[in-house]
């Protein structure tokens, strides 16, 4: 019986393990389709892996694509140019306030006129139990206390969230 016990406890144990693990690499790869899709200008996907309630303070799917395409051709006619979009990793996994969350560093390149501009940036991951994958959230939006309490109300998290870094390099002509 004891025998038994500690079978049944590995298998869980083990269970449990490569779970959490898929799941941390489901958010590693869930991102970098958002990153990817991001530096294609695949706004459809973009939006795909959004937070739901961001999208309705944006006034729904549609209108927030709208918003998302107005803006990068605005960007783009000002000689805006997104060189690169990269993940560089994804925190561990923590279950708070019945979602699983984790925070992921990115790191985004870009060119406007005589200036390139790289960010370390972070986003904050939920995953989506009914579509089975991760929605995300620009960070540093969490630090704005009114637009928390409509995207994510009563939110708490135990989560370290480091602050953007941007550097801003002059190009020679």
């Amino acid at each position: 019986m004891d025998k038994l016990k500690k079978i049944m406890l590995l298998v869980v144990l083990t269970v449990s393990v490569t779970m959490f693990s898929q799941t941390k690499a489901e958010a590693l790869r869930d991102a970098k389709i958002t990153s990817k899709a991001t530096l294609n200008m695949d706004f459809e996907t973009v939006v795909k892996y959004t937070l739901p309630s961001v999208l309705e303070m944006m006034g729904g799917k549609d209108a927030a694509l709208q918003v998302i395409n107005k803006t990068f051709e605005g960007m783009k006619t000002q000689g805006f140019v997104f060189e690169k979009a990269e993940i560089n990793k994804v925190s561990e996994i923590v279950k708070e306030q019945g979602q699983f969350r984790c925070v992921v560093e990115g790191y985004n390149q870009m060119k406007m006129g005589d200036q390139r501009i790289s960010s370390k940036s972070y986003l904050l991951g939920i995953f989506n139990d009914i579509d089975k994958h991760w929605w995300f959230i620009e960070a540093k939006q969490l630090k704005n206390k009114a637009l928390t309490a409509k995207v994510l109300p009563n939110f708490e998290t135990q989560l370290d969230i480091p602050e953007d870094d941007m550097k801003i390099e002059e190009l020679k002509k």
